[in-house]
């Protein structure tokens, strides 16, 4: 699938009020640079897959991801666990 214009999606999880993540920014153009600008400034990794953005825009803002995207997302979040992960034996490593 060919996507022309930029989609980008957001998600947050709060385990005491949430059962899934949940979608807290979704756009598509010059939001979704928005978001992704944003996310980079805070220090958010940007994981980059258009057809999951697509998806996950689709959904709308507040809603929680739905059962068949679980697996999508979990890659998501073990990519940051990753990333993370590197990052902290990078800094131990610069420590010693």
């Amino acid at each position: 699938m060919a996507f022309k214009k930029k989609v980008a999606a957001a998600l947050k999880y709060d385990a005491v009020k949430d059962n899934a993540p949940r979608v807290v920014a979704a756009g598509h153009g010059r939001l979704a640079a928005l978001i992704e600008e944003e996310a980079r400034k805070a220090g958010v990794p940007v994981y980059e897959d258009p057809e999951l953005a697509c998806t996950l825009t689709a959904l709308g803002v507040r809603q929680e991801i739905p059962p068949v995207l679980y697996e999508a997302v979990a890659q998501v979040i073990a990519w940051v666990y990753r990333l993370e992960n590197e990052a902290i034996r990078k800094k131990e490593g610069e420590e010693q």
